[in-house]
Protein backbone atom coordinates (compact mmCIF):
# COMPACT_ATOMS: atom_id res chain seq x y z
CA UNK A 1 0.00 0.00 0.00
CA UNK A 2 1.48 3.23 -1.09
CA UNK A 3 1.25 6.21 1.25
CA UNK A 4 1.68 9.76 0.03
CA UNK A 5 2.91 12.51 2.28
CA UNK A 6 1.39 15.97 1.72
CA UNK A 7 3.94 18.73 1.42
CA UNK A 8 3.02 21.96 3.24
CA UNK A 9 3.29 25.09 1.12
CA UNK A 10 6.29 27.32 1.87
CA UNK A 11 5.48 30.25 4.12
CA UNK A 12 5.61 33.65 2.50
CA UNK A 13 8.50 35.86 3.70
CA UNK A 14 7.54 38.29 6.43
CA UNK A 15 7.93 41.89 5.28
CA UNK A 16 10.27 44.00 7.41
CA UNK A 17 8.77 46.26 9.96
CA UNK A 18 8.20 49.81 8.74
CA UNK A 19 10.74 51.15 11.23
CA UNK A 20 13.45 48.79 9.94
CA UNK A 21 13.10 49.70 6.30
CA UNK A 22 15.94 51.72 4.86
CA UNK A 23 14.79 55.23 4.49
CA UNK A 24 16.12 57.58 1.88
CA UNK A 25 17.76 60.76 3.09
CA UNK A 26 15.27 63.60 2.62
CA UNK A 27 16.23 66.24 0.10
CA UNK A 28 15.94 68.94 2.78
CA UNK A 29 18.54 67.20 5.00
CA UNK A 30 20.94 66.83 2.09
CA UNK A 31 20.47 70.44 1.11
CA UNK A 32 21.02 71.64 4.66
CA UNK A 33 24.18 69.53 4.94
CA UNK A 34 25.55 71.04 1.75
CA UNK A 35 24.67 74.59 2.82
CA UNK A 36 26.34 74.09 6.21
CA UNK A 37 29.43 72.63 4.53
CA UNK A 38 29.53 75.56 2.13
CA UNK A 39 29.30 78.08 4.97
CA UNK A 40 32.15 76.39 6.82
CA UNK A 41 34.33 76.32 3.72
CA UNK A 42 33.44 79.96 3.03
CA UNK A 43 34.75 81.01 6.44
CA UNK A 44 38.01 79.15 5.83
CA UNK A 45 38.28 80.69 2.36
CA UNK A 46 37.80 84.19 3.77
CA UNK A 47 40.51 83.61 6.38
CA UNK A 48 42.88 82.33 3.71
CA UNK A 49 42.14 85.30 1.45
CA UNK A 50 42.73 87.73 4.33
CA UNK A 51 46.06 86.10 5.13
CA UNK A 52 47.15 86.00 1.49
CA UNK A 53 46.11 89.56 0.61
CA UNK A 54 47.59 91.19 3.71
CA UNK A 55 50.82 89.20 3.41
CA UNK A 56 51.11 90.24 -0.24
CA UNK A 57 50.73 93.92 0.67
CA UNK A 58 53.22 93.54 3.52
CA UNK A 59 55.89 91.89 1.35
CA UNK A 60 57.79 95.16 0.62
CA UNK A 61 58.34 95.67 4.36
CA UNK A 62 59.31 92.04 4.90
CA UNK A 63 61.84 92.24 2.05
CA UNK A 64 63.15 95.57 3.31
CA UNK A 65 63.62 94.57 6.96
CA UNK A 66 64.09 90.84 6.58
CA UNK A 67 64.06 88.79 9.77
CA UNK A 68 64.82 91.98 11.70
CA UNK A 69 61.15 92.84 11.34
CA UNK A 70 60.44 90.34 14.12
CA UNK A 71 63.65 90.61 16.13
CA UNK A 72 64.39 94.35 16.11
CA UNK A 73 62.81 96.77 18.57
CA UNK A 74 63.68 99.90 16.56
CA UNK A 75 60.70 101.51 14.84
CA UNK A 76 61.84 104.61 12.94
CA UNK A 77 59.86 105.19 9.73
CA UNK A 78 61.84 108.37 8.99
CA UNK A 79 65.05 106.36 8.58
CA UNK A 80 63.37 103.28 7.15
CA UNK A 81 63.77 101.05 10.21
CA UNK A 82 60.86 98.80 11.04
CA UNK A 83 61.13 96.44 13.99
CA UNK A 84 57.98 94.93 15.47
CA UNK A 85 59.44 93.33 18.59
CA UNK A 86 58.51 96.20 20.93
CA UNK A 87 54.93 96.15 19.69
CA UNK A 88 54.72 92.37 20.03
CA UNK A 89 56.00 92.72 23.59
CA UNK A 90 53.46 95.40 24.41
CA UNK A 91 50.60 93.34 22.98
CA UNK A 92 51.55 90.22 24.92
CA UNK A 93 52.26 92.09 28.16
CA UNK A 94 49.01 94.05 28.24
CA UNK A 95 47.05 90.92 27.35
CA UNK A 96 48.65 88.94 30.18
CA UNK A 97 47.97 91.77 32.65
CA UNK A 98 44.35 91.78 31.53
CA UNK A 99 44.04 88.00 31.99
CA UNK A 100 45.64 88.02 35.43
CA UNK A 101 43.15 90.64 36.58
CA UNK A 102 40.03 89.60 34.68
CA UNK A 103 40.02 85.80 35.01
CA UNK A 104 39.72 85.51 38.83
CA UNK A 105 37.12 88.29 38.90
CA UNK A 106 35.15 86.75 36.04
CA UNK A 107 35.13 83.25 37.54
CA UNK A 108 34.13 84.64 40.92
CA UNK A 109 31.22 86.56 39.41
CA UNK A 110 30.17 83.55 37.33
CA UNK A 111 30.16 81.24 40.36
CA UNK A 112 28.26 83.81 42.39
CA UNK A 113 25.60 84.16 39.73
CA UNK A 114 25.34 80.41 39.13
CA UNK A 115 25.28 79.17 42.73
CA UNK A 116 25.08 81.87 45.38
CA UNK A 117 23.13 84.88 44.16
CA UNK A 118 19.40 85.10 44.98
CA UNK A 119 17.13 85.36 41.97
CA UNK A 120 16.20 88.96 42.80
CA UNK A 121 19.85 89.97 42.51
CA UNK A 122 20.92 87.54 39.79
CA UNK A 123 18.84 89.00 36.98
CA UNK A 124 19.94 92.66 37.41
CA UNK A 125 23.61 91.64 37.66
CA UNK A 126 23.34 89.62 34.45
CA UNK A 127 21.80 92.62 32.70
CA UNK A 128 24.64 94.86 33.89
CA UNK A 129 27.27 92.38 32.69
CA UNK A 130 25.62 92.14 29.27
CA UNK A 131 25.48 95.93 29.13
CA UNK A 132 29.19 96.22 29.89
CA UNK A 133 29.95 93.83 27.03
CA UNK A 134 28.02 96.11 24.65
CA UNK A 135 29.83 99.34 25.58
CA UNK A 136 32.03 100.56 22.67
CA UNK A 137 35.76 100.30 23.26
CA UNK A 138 36.30 104.00 22.56
CA UNK A 139 34.16 104.79 25.62
CA UNK A 140 36.45 102.69 27.80
CA UNK A 141 39.45 104.39 26.24
CA UNK A 142 38.13 107.90 26.85
CA UNK A 143 37.23 107.05 30.43
CA UNK A 144 40.70 105.64 30.90
CA UNK A 145 42.59 108.63 29.50
CA UNK A 146 40.40 111.33 31.05
CA UNK A 147 39.61 109.90 34.48
CA UNK A 148 41.61 106.78 35.28
CA UNK A 149 45.10 107.69 34.00
CA UNK A 150 45.48 110.99 35.94
CA UNK A 151 44.52 109.29 39.20
CA UNK A 152 46.71 106.27 38.58
CA UNK A 153 49.68 108.55 37.92
CA UNK A 154 49.86 109.48 41.60
CA UNK A 155 49.24 105.89 42.69
CA UNK A 156 52.00 104.57 40.44
CA UNK A 157 54.41 107.17 41.82
CA UNK A 158 53.65 106.18 45.41
CA UNK A 159 53.99 102.46 44.70
CA UNK A 160 57.22 102.93 42.76
CA UNK A 161 58.77 104.94 45.59
CA UNK A 162 57.54 102.46 48.19
CA UNK A 163 59.19 99.45 46.53
CA UNK A 164 62.37 101.26 45.50
CA UNK A 165 65.34 99.00 46.25
CA UNK A 166 63.19 95.91 46.85
CA UNK A 167 64.38 93.00 44.67
CA UNK A 168 62.04 91.96 41.86
CA UNK A 169 59.28 94.37 42.92
CA UNK A 170 61.41 97.37 42.07
CA UNK A 171 61.81 95.97 38.55
CA UNK A 172 58.16 95.25 37.86
CA UNK A 173 56.66 98.23 39.70
CA UNK A 174 58.99 100.92 38.37
CA UNK A 175 57.81 104.00 36.51
CA UNK A 176 55.15 106.60 37.11
CA UNK A 177 53.33 107.10 33.81
CA UNK A 178 49.55 107.21 33.94
CA UNK A 179 49.57 106.04 30.32
CA UNK A 180 51.35 102.73 30.68
CA UNK A 181 51.26 98.98 30.20
CA UNK A 182 49.40 98.62 33.48
CA UNK A 183 46.71 101.16 32.62
CA UNK A 184 46.15 99.50 29.25
CA UNK A 185 45.96 96.12 30.96
CA UNK A 186 43.38 97.43 33.44
CA UNK A 187 41.18 98.84 30.68
CA UNK A 188 41.38 95.65 28.63
CA UNK A 189 40.65 93.59 31.75
CA UNK A 190 37.50 95.64 32.27
CA UNK A 191 36.53 94.99 28.66
CA UNK A 192 37.03 91.21 28.65
CA UNK A 193 35.52 90.57 32.09
CA UNK A 194 31.91 90.56 30.79
CA UNK A 195 32.87 88.12 27.99
CA UNK A 196 34.63 85.62 30.24
CA UNK A 197 31.93 85.98 32.90
CA UNK A 198 29.03 85.35 30.52
CA UNK A 199 30.62 82.33 28.88
CA UNK A 200 31.73 80.83 32.21
CA UNK A 201 28.28 81.33 33.71
CA UNK A 202 26.69 79.48 30.79
CA UNK A 203 29.16 76.64 31.26
CA UNK A 204 28.45 76.40 34.98
CA UNK A 205 24.70 76.35 34.27
CA UNK A 206 25.12 73.10 32.31
CA UNK A 207 26.47 71.17 35.31
CA UNK A 208 23.94 68.43 36.23
CA UNK A 209 22.14 69.14 39.48
CA UNK A 210 22.52 65.52 40.55
CA UNK A 211 26.29 65.85 40.38
CA UNK A 212 26.30 68.84 42.74
CA UNK A 213 23.87 67.17 45.14
CA UNK A 214 25.98 64.01 45.15
CA UNK A 215 29.07 65.98 46.17
CA UNK A 216 27.17 67.64 49.01
CA UNK A 217 25.71 64.28 50.09
CA UNK A 218 29.22 62.85 50.38
CA UNK A 219 30.10 65.56 52.89
CA UNK A 220 31.73 68.15 50.63
CA UNK A 221 31.54 71.77 51.70
CA UNK A 222 29.99 74.38 49.41
CA UNK A 223 33.43 75.43 48.14
CA UNK A 224 34.56 71.82 47.64
CA UNK A 225 31.40 71.14 45.66
CA UNK A 226 32.03 74.16 43.41
CA UNK A 227 35.71 73.29 43.01
CA UNK A 228 35.17 69.65 42.07
CA UNK A 229 31.70 69.41 40.55
CA UNK A 230 31.35 72.81 38.87
CA UNK A 231 34.85 73.99 38.04
CA UNK A 232 35.98 70.46 37.33
CA UNK A 233 33.01 69.67 35.09
CA UNK A 234 33.30 72.95 33.18
CA UNK A 235 37.08 72.99 32.88
CA UNK A 236 37.15 72.84 29.09
CA UNK A 237 34.48 75.51 28.74
CA UNK A 238 36.29 77.83 31.14
CA UNK A 239 39.53 77.40 29.21
CA UNK A 240 37.70 78.25 26.01
CA UNK A 241 36.20 81.37 27.60
CA UNK A 242 39.61 82.50 28.84
CA UNK A 243 41.20 82.00 25.44
CA UNK A 244 38.39 83.90 23.77
CA UNK A 245 39.00 86.75 26.21
CA UNK A 246 42.71 86.59 25.42
CA UNK A 247 41.98 86.90 21.71
CA UNK A 248 39.83 89.97 22.39
CA UNK A 249 42.56 91.47 24.56
CA UNK A 250 45.25 90.98 21.93
CA UNK A 251 43.17 92.57 19.19
CA UNK A 252 41.87 95.56 21.14
CA UNK A 253 42.79 98.78 19.35
CA UNK A 254 41.26 102.15 20.23
CA UNK A 255 41.11 101.78 24.01
CA UNK A 256 44.71 100.56 24.16
CA UNK A 257 45.90 103.27 21.76
CA UNK A 258 44.50 105.95 24.06
CA UNK A 259 45.99 104.74 27.34
CA UNK A 260 49.20 102.84 26.60
CA UNK A 261 51.38 105.88 25.92
CA UNK A 262 52.46 105.14 22.31
CA UNK A 263 56.16 104.73 23.16
CA UNK A 264 57.67 101.53 21.71
CA UNK A 265 59.85 99.87 24.32
CA UNK A 266 60.63 96.48 25.81
CA UNK A 267 60.49 96.76 29.57
CA UNK A 268 59.30 94.78 32.58
CA UNK A 269 58.30 98.00 34.32
CA UNK A 270 54.51 97.93 34.31
CA UNK A 271 54.12 101.61 35.15
CA UNK A 272 55.96 102.86 32.04
CA UNK A 273 54.49 103.76 28.69
CA UNK A 274 54.66 101.35 25.76
CA UNK A 275 52.84 100.45 22.58
CA UNK A 276 51.01 97.54 20.96
CA UNK A 277 50.55 96.26 17.43
CA UNK A 278 46.91 97.17 16.97
CA UNK A 279 47.43 100.56 18.62
CA UNK A 280 50.33 101.63 16.39
CA UNK A 281 48.42 100.59 13.28
CA UNK A 282 45.47 102.76 14.34
CA UNK A 283 47.71 105.72 15.19
CA UNK A 284 49.98 105.74 12.14
CA UNK A 285 48.10 104.16 9.24
CA UNK A 286 46.47 107.41 8.12
CA UNK A 287 49.83 109.08 7.46
CA UNK A 288 51.76 106.04 6.22
CA UNK A 289 52.85 105.51 2.63
CA UNK A 290 55.10 103.08 0.77
CA UNK A 291 57.21 100.79 2.91
CA UNK A 292 55.92 102.39 6.07
CA UNK A 293 52.36 101.44 5.13
CA UNK A 294 53.52 97.93 4.21
CA UNK A 295 55.21 97.63 7.61
CA UNK A 296 51.97 98.53 9.39
CA UNK A 297 50.14 95.91 7.35
CA UNK A 298 52.93 93.52 8.32
CA UNK A 299 52.10 94.20 11.97
CA UNK A 300 48.55 93.15 11.18
CA UNK A 301 49.87 89.94 9.62
CA UNK A 302 51.93 89.21 12.72
CA UNK A 303 48.93 89.88 14.96
CA UNK A 304 46.80 87.60 12.77
CA UNK A 305 49.39 84.83 13.02
CA UNK A 306 49.71 85.33 16.78
CA UNK A 307 45.94 85.02 17.13
CA UNK A 308 45.97 81.76 15.18
CA UNK A 309 48.73 80.42 17.43
CA UNK A 310 46.71 81.37 20.53
CA UNK A 311 43.63 79.61 19.14
CA UNK A 312 45.68 76.50 18.36
CA UNK A 313 47.07 76.47 21.90
CA UNK A 314 43.53 76.92 23.21
CA UNK A 315 42.38 73.86 21.28
CA UNK A 316 45.22 71.84 22.80
CA UNK A 317 44.31 72.96 26.33
CA UNK A 318 40.61 72.28 25.76
CA UNK A 319 41.38 68.83 24.42
CA UNK A 320 43.54 68.01 27.42
CA UNK A 321 40.88 69.31 29.78
CA UNK A 322 38.25 67.13 28.14
CA UNK A 323 40.47 64.06 28.43
CA UNK A 324 41.09 64.75 32.12
CA UNK A 325 37.35 64.72 32.72
CA UNK A 326 35.67 65.91 35.86
CA UNK A 327 37.87 66.44 38.84
CA UNK A 328 39.32 68.97 41.17
CA UNK A 329 41.32 71.87 39.89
Amino acid sequence: MTSSTATAPAAAPTPPAPGLRRRKTPIADTGFRLVALGCGLLVLAILVLIAVSTTHQALPAFRHAGFDFLTSKVWDPTHGKFGALAFIWGTVLTSLIALVIAVPVSLGIALFLAELAPQALRTPVIYVIDLLAAVPSVVYGLWGILILAPRLNHLYTSISKGVHGVPVLSTFLAGQDGKSFMTAGLIVALMITPIVTSLSREVFATVPRAQKEAALALGATRWEMMRTSILGYGRSGVVGAIMLGLGRAMGETIAVALVIGSFPRISLALFRSGDAMAAVVANEFGDATGTWRAALIGLGVVLFALTIVVNAIARVFIGRAEKMGVGGL
